[in-house]
This record gives structure tokens, C-alpha cells and sequence, in this order.
């Protein structure tokens, strides 16, 4: 992934952390760099585990997603 890969489409699932595995939420983001705090607040805020798919075809799995959601991350 390079820092290009930061303004193209992305895809994020949220898988919740309380229900059960076959209920989640899909939202489309015009940008990875705009889905990547939403799926941090998600961790933050619902115990969830988000994943997302970029244009490239990278999944990024819940670890990625919280080990690289810092702000000196996304400039």
C-alpha cells in the first residue's frame, strides 16, 4: 500500500463486538483516509471489529486498522 492508496475508494465492514457474527454494517468512503477513523471510532466506541477493503483489493484487519489510525498516520 503506498500513500496514494490514502485517497481512493474504500470499503468498511463492522462486524459488532455484542451481537451475533452475521449482522454487520457496510459503508462506502470516498477516500481510505476517511474510512480509517470512522473504523477506529468504531473500535472505540461499539467493542467492534472493522474491516476494510481497499480499490487496490488490501484487506485491512482490526490490528492494521488500530495500529495505523494515529494522527501522524493519516497525513
Amino acid at each position: 500500500m503506498t500513500l496514494s492508496d490514502l485517497d481512493k475508494p474504500a470499503e468498511l465492514t463492522v462486524w459488532p463486538g455484542h451481537a451475533p457474527a452475521q449482522i454487520a454494517e457496510a459503508r462506502s468512503f470516498s477516500t481510505l483516509r476517511a474510512a480509517l477513523p470512522a473504523a477506529a471510532e468504531a473500535i472505540d466506541a461499539e467493542d467492534a471489529k472493522p474491516w476494510i477493503i481497499t480499490e487496490a483489493g488490501d484487506i485491512l484487519a482490526p490490528g492494521w486498522i488500530r495500529a495505523n489510525t494515529g494522527s501522524c498516520h493519516l497525513q
